[in-house]
């Protein structure tokens, strides 16, 4: 597992936090996920925006996990009632299988997932059918909380967040995986993920 503590501009001597130029973004787009992605973690953690920017600079597909829910979960949610694993089982059937086909079309493609349990990561690696990367986005209940509160058009409620944390199993030791600190900028995360992503070994 790599762990990364530092923005690739705080490493080149950057004032942390400060915003990276777009061309850091750009020159790794030359290179190819060394697998397909899944970006986990609670809600508010910034999956989406996070999975989104790494699949356009590596011009491959964005799936939002969230998107993938069925009507009865995302009801549940939005009353703030907690899933259980009953309820997620299906999402994550239909997470894995948007993994694998992204692989069968011959690309390996970007998916938001909170796999917050180390069993649904191994049932989405089992269903990638392959080499499966995580990047995984931390951050204090209070980052948490507060992203959660300024948000707007998503069904799950800053109520939940205490029961996400809970539930969450951080993927320690884990192999593919690359933890990222959410604590500054979005940019500075995802360069971050980016840079963890390209020191991942290829086979």
């Amino acid at each position: 597992m790599i762990t990364v503590q530092g923005s690739s501009q705080e490493k080149r001597g950057g004032k942390p936090g400060a915003s990276a130029p777009d061309t850091s973004l750009d020159a790794t787009a030359a290179n190819h996920l060394p697998a397909p992605v899944v970006v986990m973690g609670v809600s508010g953690c910034g999956k989406s925006s996070v999975g989104e920017a790494i699949a356009k600079a590596f011009a491959t597909d964005f799936i939002e996990g969230d998107a993938l829910h069925p009507p009865e979960n995302i009801a549940k949610m939005s009353a703030g009632t907690p899933l259980t694993d009953e309820d997620r089982w299906p999402w994550l059937d239909a997470v894995g299988k948007a993994l694998h086909e992204g692989s069968d079309a011959g690309h390996a493609v970007v998916v938001s997932c909170s796999a917050l349990k180390k069993v649904y990561r191994d049932h989405l690696r089992q269903a990638a059918g392959g080499r499966l990367a995580f990047v995984y986005l931390t951050g204090t209940r209070a980052v948490l909380e507060s992203r959660m509160g300024h948000r707007t058009g998503h069904f799950m409620p800053t109520t939940l967040l205490d029961s996400q944390l809970a539930t969450l199993e951080p993927p320690t030791g884990e192999d593919l995986v690359v933890t990222v600190d959410i604590d500054r900028p979005l940019e500075a995360v995802v360069i971050a993920a980016i840079d963890g992503l390209g020191n991942l070994p290829t086979e």
